[in-house]
């Protein structure tokens, strides 16, 4: 196994990698993108912060890649839907950075408040202008509005209380009850302008937050008012902004993040008075960066040793623990949903417009997204001709317009778990098979469409639609046997209702063409496939 760190991350990260048995951890920072490309394709892992970017070009080129750490927490400089696409598993490190950008936060609040900067460069440069800077204010007793409650903004807002701040915040994601428990009054975002002395943003850069704070915003703010920014650049129109300070509408604004990182040498807010700028430091303290490499590399390291996934942002991520209870329900997904699949194919059925997967029983208790992913592996599988695993399965799904339905349901009368998968064409059910675990492990097949059996499914298995008639299992025994196929196992299910009945025969090698047709010309025969698991 290969192992790329293609940025500066804490030297502690390369001695956690090689933990890995047998892998060979190299250090290469400030590659050129070409560079980059060119030695991609031999790597499983690749560990970057900000400086790298991992584009759909380059993830084209990383055919070996099965996981990206990111030592830090925004994703923005990797192209996450291209990963996903190709299966490769995003990581980062969430809460490594986060007291470190906080405190950066609060450290602009209080710069500005009291015009640090300006008065420092005015001092330095020869300047004793005590009464042009004697107006700052204080934070006693100021309303400050936090736009986002996650664990940065939570820690701000912990940090403005001790200064005697009241706190008002905006995040649509938090309950009124989570809300008091903080201590912050929740309120709707124009709120958050009108009333508050500062206001500080903490969210994703995404389609709904670019420019949220743009010129209609900063109308609305009350004159003199601060503004911070250590999220991500672009949540505020930089040139909008220019033109608030430049008014005097404003008293001041921090940017540790803009749009274009380095902003050009002429940015209209570089001219502006109690104007900070910072090139984007709020994780960057050595106690972060140790942190977030610590973090993203054990990850890492699990997730290449035992499969378990922490900390991913593009599949579910799933504790060591839980990962143990699934492993078997996991299996048996995969297999019920290839199964499905190959027998679709094979019936004419085509690809399926609808899968449904029911939970049953116990397995209904267990996080649903890891198993649905899947079954979705195992039914894409059988129709593309590209490579699906857990983690592009459900994009590929959404891709390609396939409707995935998810139904649970804690009772089921026959067995102390089942998972049922159904594919649909229109209306149909084409497919219909349920599975479930025997003894603590072992996964079986115990109904397809209106049959109910037990059935191993594993290696090459004969699936036998029939008249239920005298002789059709001699003659499929003897048929196989004069063909050297030896059959591993065979189970029968009858429905005495219609006069049918449908065999899966488990055999130790794949029967071949002519093979399958001699058997489809047996009397009382009506179809026969191989499915391959």
């Amino acid at each position: 196994m290969r192992i790329l760190i293609a940025d500066d991350l804490s030297p502690e990260a390369k001695t956690i990698l090689e933990r890995i048995p047998e892998a060979q951890v190299d250090v290469r920072i400030g590659l050129k993108p070409a560079e980059l490309r060119e030695i991609a394709g031999a790597y499983d892992a690749l560990a970057v912060r900000s400086a790298t970017k991992v584009t759909a070009e380059l993830l084209a080129a990383a055919t070996r890649l099965r996981v990206i750490g990111r030592a830090g927490t925004g994703v923005d400089n990797i192209d996450l839907d291209a990963a996903t696409r190709r299966g490769v598993v995003v990581m980062n490190a969430p809460g490594g950075n986060s007291v470190s950008v906080a405190e950066h936060t609060v450290a602009l609040l209080l710069a500005l408040a009291r015009r640090v900067a300006d008065a420092s460069q005015s001092t330095c440069a020869g300047k004793w202008e005590k009464k042009k800077f004697s107006a700052g204010r204080e934070l006693l007793g100021k309303t400050l509005g936090v736009v986002g409650t996650g664990s940065i903004g939570a820690l701000v807002v912990q940090r403005a209380k001790a200064f005697g701040m009241k706190v008002i915040t905006y995040d649509p994601f938090l309950s009124e009850e989570a809300a008091a428990k903080l201590g912050v009054e929740l309120v709707p975002l124009a709120e958050i302008f009108r009333r508050s002395d500062a206001v500080t943003l903490h969210v994703p850069l995404n389609e709904q937050t670019k420019n949220m704070v743009a010129a209609p915003q900063l109308a609305q703010m009350k004159p003199g008012a601060l503004l911070i920014n250590c999220a991500r650049g672009g949540l505020v129109d930089e040139k909008a902004l220019a033109d608030a300070l430049e008014s005097k509408r404003l008293g001041g604004a921090a940017l540790d993040v803009f749009e274009t990182e380095p902003p050009p040498a002429g940015h209209p807010l570089f001219c502006c008075e109690n104007f900070i700028a910072t090139p984007h430091l709020g994780g960057s303290t050595e106690d972060a960066q140790q942190n977030v490499a610590l973090i993203v590399c054990e990850a890492m390291v699990e997730y290449l040793t035992t499969g378990t996934i922490r900390n991913a942002v593009n599949v579910p991520s799933v504790t060591g623990e839980v990962m143990e209870r699934l492993g078997p329900y996991l299996r048996l997904a995969t297999k019920l949903g290839a199964f499905a699949g190959q027998l679709a194919t094979q019936a004419a059925c085509g690809a399926p417009e609808q899968i449904e997967i029911a939970y049953a029983g116990e397995v209904a208790q267990h996080p649903s997204a890891p198993l649905t992913a899947a079954v979705l592996k195992g039914v894409l599988g059988t129709f593309l001709a590209e490579p699906v695993n857990e983690v592009s399965a459900p994009a590929l799904a959404r891709d390609r317009g396939l409707s995935v339905q998810e139904v649970k349901t804690s009772d089921t009368p026959d067995f102390a778990s089942l998972i049922t998968v159904r594919l649909r064409c229109g209306k149909e059910v084409t497919t219909a098979v349920s599975g479930t675990i025997v003894g603590k492990r072992e996964p079986r097949l115990v109904r397809v469409d209106k049959f109910e059996l037990e059935a191993v499914p594993e290696g090459a298995i004969l699936v036998m639609h029939n008249n239920d008639k005298p002789g059709v299992i001699g003659n499929v025994g003897r048929t196989l046997g004069e063909a050297q196929v030896n059959i591993a196992q065979f189970a029968l299910a009858r429905d005495r209702r219609s006069g049918e009945a449908i065999a899966l025969v488990n055999v130790d090698t794949p029967a071949p063409p002519e093979v399958l047709d001699r058997l489809r010309r047996l009397p009382n025969v009506r179809s026969v496939h191989q499915v391959t698991l």
